[in-house]
């Protein structure tokens, strides 16, 4: 829905507009930026400059060449829940470390209830992240890797300047350039990434809200090629050996900008019909989310046609605020409904633990969902939280207060010289 636009992301990956502020206080302070212990020593590389993308072209039909016929899914399992009763369930709590941490913190808040699904995203300001490249994804692979029956969901964006508000001539060409090929080698890099990891069964969110305005890689300005890059992607990543992924295809609910079914790529390189799927608009009733064109009911009938579960990767409270009678009918339609997995998105406003403003919607979900537990599957030990050592900055320095997005990215902290004029004169 158009509404989408103004969701709150405050909590995911950054992206490049945090990155270039770090970049230029490197760049014009050279002299006032003084290391110390655990502290930044030189200068970050500054972001790339966008290249112009060429002018799009106006054939009547998409001219990339033919898309590879994509492997057969895999057939291994990924921590499918044992019964259409039991999504596997977890919650967005953090792209970064903290929120592997917090998986362990609202476990415990649910009475030990056995969240099996860890759920992050990939940043899309640039290539190199969407690659893999940031770490955060090692702390989320050992998570997996220790239960058998653990589930990653990776939200993954299929261009770069995601978020950069670029205009459909621009998207379409890029579109075509994927479709063509020209960005293969990117996926296969994660892919790579991923396997190496130990984590080659990542549930991959690719794309997700296409059928929204808020993405560079939105379906709309042209269904065709987003399609035919999508295949490319899939197969591109499905070709490297040890892979076992599974592709979620995950629209908004409704119909938004464009139908979500002109965009579906196909029941070869789709495993997963996911939905984004929040209580919105206001005063919209739970029913009416059902029925209306393009929503619940329209999806899990779509999956039932092409014989893929359903999924909801991002869900939760929003324009009718702490709604009680939307989180159990919710809850309750995605029991009923066999969801391979659901992960709340857990911060404000959507969210019922890191959200102090829901408390109604957050004791549905807390009765709903407390103490349950597998009993039979073999654990490892969580290995305890270390808090990570705040490094003190240097006596004649004062510290920059920067994102901790950014202070991962340039390696440390950065401080200001508190007698840089007197150096200078």
């Amino acid at each position: 829905m158009s509404e989408e636009q103004s969701r709150v992301r405050s909590r995911r990956p950054r992206s490049g507009a945090a990155v270039a502020v770090a970049a230029a206080l490197a760049a014009v302070l050279p002299a006032v930026l003084a290391p110390g212990p655990g502290w930044a020593a030189t200068d970050p590389p500054a972001p790339p400059a966008p290249t112009a993308s060429p002018a799009p072209s106006a054939p009547a039909a998409l001219s990339a060449p033919p898309v590879p016929s994509a492997p057969p899914a895999p057939s291994a399992p990924v921590g499918e829940a044992p019964g259409p009763a039991a999504p596997a369930v977890g919650a967005y709590l953090d792209y970064g470390p903290p929120g592997v941490a917090r998986m362990a913190e609202l476990s415990h808040w649910l009475g030990g209830t056995r969240l099996r699904v860890g759920h992050t995203y990939l940043p899309g300001d640039r290539w190199s992240n969407i690659e893999g490249e940031p770490g955060f994804l090692d702390v989320w692979a050992d998570w997996r890797t220790r239960q058998a029956d653990r589930m990653l969901v990776l939200n993954v964006p299929m261009l770069e300047r995601n978020e950069a508000g670029l205009d459909d001539d621009e998207v379409r060409e890029l579109l075509r350039q994927g479709a063509a090929g020209d960005f293969d080698h990117h996926f296969r890099r994660l892919a790579e990434r991923l396997v190496s990891l130990d984590a080659p069964d990542t549930v991959l969110v690719l794309g997700w809200e296409m059928n929204g305005i808020t993405y560079t890689h939105r379906c709309g300005p042209d269904p065709e090629a987003w399609k035919a890059y999508w295949n490319r992607i899939v197969t591109a990543m499905r070709a490297v050996p040890g892979q076992r992924f599974k592709f979620d295809f995950a629209p908004s609910r409704g119909r938004d900008a464009v139908p979500w079914t002109e965009c579906y790529p196909g029941d070869d390189t789709v495993d997963i019909v996911g939905m984004d799927a929040y209580d919105q608009p206001r005063g919209m009733p739970f029913e009416e989310q059902v029925s209306e064109p393009y929503g619940l009911q329209a999806q899990v009938d779509f999956a039932r046609a092409h014989g893929k579960p359903v999924s909801y990767p991002e869900w939760g409270l929003f324009r009718n605020g702490d709604n009680a009678t939307y989180m159990r009918r919710m809850l309750a339609w995605m029991e009923e409904h066999g969801a391979l997995y659901h992960t709340l998105t857990d911060y404000c406003p959507h969210g019922v633990w890191q959200c102090g403003a829901n408390p109604r919607a957050a004791e549905v979900y807390r009765s709903v969902l407390s103490g349950r537990t597998d009993q039979d599957v073999p654990q490892q030990p969580e290995p305890e939280p270390q808090p990570r050592p705040t490094p003190e900055a240097p006596a004649d320095c004062s510290p920059l207060d920067l994102d901790d997005w950014v202070e991962h990215w340039i390696g440390g902290r950065l401080c200001l010289r508190l007698d840089w004029w007197s150096r200078t004169r």
